[in-house]
């Protein structure tokens, strides 16, 4: 069904859950406390790769109020995949719960669960390990040295996680040929982290028929509950997973992190629930980071402006295990073929093992590297060819009809359509023409700066995705969407109840949404790839679809019409020839000649092919030359994300991927002394991130430039989309304000400083 009279979708209606945070009534997995609650506590190692030689838990043990302690002996040695997606090119299985090795600092070696979290704390001081040291290798270049210590021993060849990603396309001797200016450059950037607001938790109970009850902070609920079925032995049905609201996830908490099992497995030896909750500092040396990265590309243009030759080589660090390494590279390198059009493109990556903390699925997984790489080189390159840089990237930028990187067609003119708005709404040609010296303060240089992106809504092909929904229509009129999605605070639940009210005619507060426990909802794969509203919006949708049908029938027979005669608008079933004439939908779902009052229940599944999300966004910096400081002034976004279900949502998710990138690029970076793998500053005083005082001022524009059919109405994603572009922007913006050319993130006020200083020397030498 196409409607152009949207009554509820694009509108930004009251959440359900408002109430209930800003009261503290909604509860999260660390306010429950079910009778009898023992508190669980990891042991972690303090040196990055050693074979453990000797665990001794019996002070642990003999300590008043521990009730269990587990070291590698006594749990399950079940290899596991660490994320728990469906089994796909995006994990790698090379984990344990417990094992006699450890690969970084801070990784568990044995749990303790106790009466008090004061007394699982002094237990672990009691727990005696002996460690047979072994080499690490803390970075990229050593770990890829032919005869570097084995992290893992196991996979494609020395410290590499998967073979090596390898994509082609077109003859790239030949564009190369055909190029009137060639540049090349190597790009890095840090490990920025997820610093979501609540940190990692679990709850574990068992019940007298040996199910386990499991409550969590995740994005995946029913794939938790296959990770635990399998390593724990259980069949599905003996694990219940319940997760009601979430404190942020930002893709890191598709992860299972060692303490899940350990928690269940804890609970199961003390017939007593157990919850274990990180602190901040373990969700920094436990957690998932974005993947640390070094990327050399070389690109060809034409002199006018034509790209037409593109060579990466892309290595990530992985850190110790895998995760979603396979993945992100996969997406990260498949990505340099598109944003911006170029025929011909040889494409190399890899990720590589390090005895460092993991790295994760990370909002933008691969492409925020990627992009960052190639946008400032085409900044670069318009610089070289005395043309705008927005000009050049409106030239190059895909368009419809052009391979995408998961080799489906773009759907429209999403991204020229982003840049073209831009360049108006910024007043940009305006900008640019100012001077850079600051009107009152000659230490201040300002900068414009504009970066791109695209990015899929669901991660197909990499993963076979679908949207499950169930939509019930009760007796009296009323409707439940029972949803296997997470709700990250996002709002998602939010929309797919505005979706599903918008499909059936009835009002956005006749649907009210069931979430969180698989017992219950229909399976769902999780949140991420920014697909909740593109893939579980399009099945809701077709659940209600369904519903509306059978309402209309039941409508047609109380009217005594024909089915193609009535209609179902705000609630009310009526004859299309003469409105007034019509029943309630609570009429309809009533007794009627005999047949009694019943609730209709539909469930409608979604396979998604391939949609794309396009952003530009212009920023204006500041740059302090005295002290190396940058202030982000003025940032405004354009997003094509097709049809806009909730503004205020969409909005909110672009400004929060904003503070995000503005982090990464700037002051986010989570240090890991390379000599011995100790993290250096693992807590919130010494990461710095944005705060509120931080930001600038943001102009938000969306626009529904390229609707794709695959969504609700159109709709895409917008969940990862905000955190790509603001990045490049900010560093080409620098160059733009100092003439200094950054190819690395965190661009710190040091980074700044020396750039200057080499710049004025490289000035002098060559007067």
């Amino acid at each position: 069904m196409t409607r152009q009279d949207f009554r509820i979708v694009g509108q930004s209606v009251k959440r359900a859950d408002v109430l209930e945070k800003v009261t503290g009534e909604g509860l999260y997995t660390g306010d429950y406390a079910p009778a009898g609650l023992l508190h669980g506590k990891i042991k972690r190692s303090e040196i990055a790769h050693a074979r453990i030689v000797r665990i001794d838990a019996s002070k642990a043990l003999a300590l008043p109020g521990v009730k269990a302690v587990l070291t590698h002996a006594d749990v399950p040695r079940v290899l596991h995949y660490g994320s728990p997606h469906p089994r796909s090119a995006s994990c790698t299985r090379d984990q344990y719960i417990l094992d006699d090795k450890v690969r970084f600092w801070g990784e568990g070696v044995a749990a303790v669960a106790a009466i008090s979290e004061e007394i699982a704390d002094e237990a672990l001081d009691l727990i005696e390990v002996e460690y047979e040291p072994l080499p690490a290798v803390c970075d990229i270049d050593a770990a890829q040295v032919p005869g570097a210590p084995l992290i893992h021993g196991v996979g494609p060849g020395g410290n590499l996680v998967i073979p090596p990603v390898h994509v082609e396309r077109g003859n790239v001797e030949k564009g190369f040929a055909e190029a009137d200016l060639i540049l090349e450059g190597t790009f890095e950037g840090g490990r920025p982290v997820p610093t979501y607001m609540e940190p990692n938790v679990c709850i574990a109970d068992w019940d007298g028929s040996n199910k386990l009850t499991f409550w969590t902070s995740t994005q995946s609920s029913f794939m938790v509950r296959g990770a635990l079925a399998e390593v724990l032995g259980l069949p599905l049905n003996k694990v219940r997973v319940l997760v009601d609201h979430m404190g942020g996830g930002f893709g890191a908490k598709q992860d299972l992190f060692q303490h899940e099992f350990l928690c269940a497995l804890l609970a199961k030896q003390t017939r007593r629930p157990v919850k274990m909750e990180f602190t901040r500092r373990e969700t920094f040396v436990a957690g998932r980071s974005r993947h640390p990265f070094r990327l050399w590309l070389r690109q060809g243009f034409r002199k006018d402006g034509t790209l037409v030759a593109r060579d990466m080589k892309l290595v990530f660090e992985s850190g110790a295990y895998g995760s979603h390494s396979p993945g992100v590279t996969n997406v990260g390198t498949a990505s340099a073929t598109s944003l911006y059009a170029c025929e011909n493109v040889r494409l190399n990556g890899r990720a590589v093992y390090t005895n460092t903390p993991i790295a994760g699925a990370y909002r933008g997984y691969g492409v925020v590297q990627t992009y960052f790489a190639i946008d400032i080189q085409m900044d670069e390159a318009a610089e070289r060819l005395g043309v705008d840089p927005a000009e050049l990237k409106l030239k190059n930028a895909v368009r419809d009809g052009d391979i995408a990187p998961s080799g489906h067609p773009i759907i429209g003119d999403g991204l020229p359509a982003c840049i073209r708005e831009g360049i108006t709404r910024f007043d940009w040609a305006a900008k640019r023409a100012q001077p850079r010296e600051h009107p009152t303060n000659p230490a201040i240089r300002r900068g414009w700066g504009i970066g791109c992106e695209m990015h899929g809504s669901s991660a197909y092909p990499g993963i076979k995705e679908q949207g499950n929904a169930t939509v019930k229509m009760n007796e009296d009129g009323s409707v439940t969407l029972l949803t296997g999605a997470a709700g990250l605070g996002t709002g998602a639940h939010t929309a797919l109840a505005q979706i599903v009210a918008e499909e059936l005619g009835v009002a956005f507060e006749s649907v009210s949404v069931v979430h969180g426990d698989t017992d219950v909802v229909p399976w769902d794969i999780g949140a991420f790839a920014s697909h909740t509203t593109y893939l579980v919006g399009s099945a809701a949708k077709m659940a209600a679809a369904k519903v509306r049908a059978s309402v209309l029938r039941r409508g047609a027979e109380r009217l005594q019409a024909r089915v193609e005669d009535v209609d179902l608008v705000d609630g009310r079933v009526f004859l299309t020839a003469n409105p007034e004439q019509g029943i309630t939908v609570h009429e309809a779902m009533g007794p009627s000649r005999g047949i009694p009052a019943e609730h209709l229940i539909e469930t409608a599944s979604y396979m998604p092919t391939k949609s794309y999300s396009f952003a530009a966004h212009f920023v204006e910096v500041a740059v302090d030359t005295e002290t190396g400081l940058v202030e982000v002034k003025h940032v405004l976004p354009v997003h094509d994300i097709g049809k806009v279900i909730h503004p205020i949502a969409a909005q909110g998710q672009i400004e929060g991927g904003i503070q995000q990138g503005i982090g990464h690029t700037l002051t986010e970076d989570y240090v890991i002394d390379r000599t011995n793998g100790r993290s250096l500053n693992a807590g919130l005083v010494d990461y710095k991130m944005p705060l509120s005082m931080d930001m600038p001022h943001i102009e938000t524009v969306i626009l529904e430039a390229a609707p794709d059919p695959g969504g609700p109405w159109g709709a895409k994603g917008v969940g990862e989309d905000p955190i790509i572009a603001i990045g490049p922007a900010i560093a080409n913006a620098i160059h733009d304000a100092i003439g200094v050319r950054f190819h690395h993130y965190p661009i710190t006020p040091e980074d700044v400083l020396k750039g200057l200083r080499a710049k004025e020397e490289t000035t002098n030498a060559g007067l």
